[in-house]
């Protein structure tokens, strides 16, 4: 049940970033409601396929130090994606290669910062649930 609720809760703080930088950036909400539902659905769409062929890269790996870059050159590539999309809605909303910039690298920057805390809490909580059902 904690499980579900911290992705619940991951994925609507996902998006009120995305939404808060959209705003500001714009002033629309009605922009800013269809650019946090375009651009996750956009990257839903591609991770397959990025995924896929990383698979592909990682099989190939001859060692576990190759494996581990690898991996990091996976997600490297994953937030390179991310950003690509980012940019390319608020490119495509505004016309301005600025705003799809400052968007591209603002939104990563948010979520680095501040799903770690997300996690944090919703682990901390999901510890305390079990001590609590482990000590009944």
């Amino acid at each position: 049940m904690v499980v579900a609720a911290k992705k619940t809760s991951q994925v609507v703080t996902h998006m009120a970033i995305a939404f808060t930088i959209a705003y500001v950036m714009t002033g629309s909400v009605v922009f800013s409601g269809l650019a946090i539902i375009i651009e996750p659905i956009i990257n839903v769409l591609l991770l397959p396929f990025h995924e896929q062929a990383w698979a592909a890269v990682r099989a190939r790996a001859t060692s576990t130090k190759d494996r581990y870059l690898k991996i990091a050159a996976e997600k490297v590539s994953q937030t390179a994606m991310h950003m690509v999309v980012a940019f390319g809605v608020m490119f495509a909303a505004t016309g301005s290669a600025a705003v799809g910039g400052v968007a591209a690298i603002l939104e990563p920057v948010c979520n680095v910062l501040l799903l770690p805390l997300h996690d944090r809490f919703w682990d901390n909580l999901e510890l305390r649930l079990n001590g609590k059902l482990n000590a009944a």
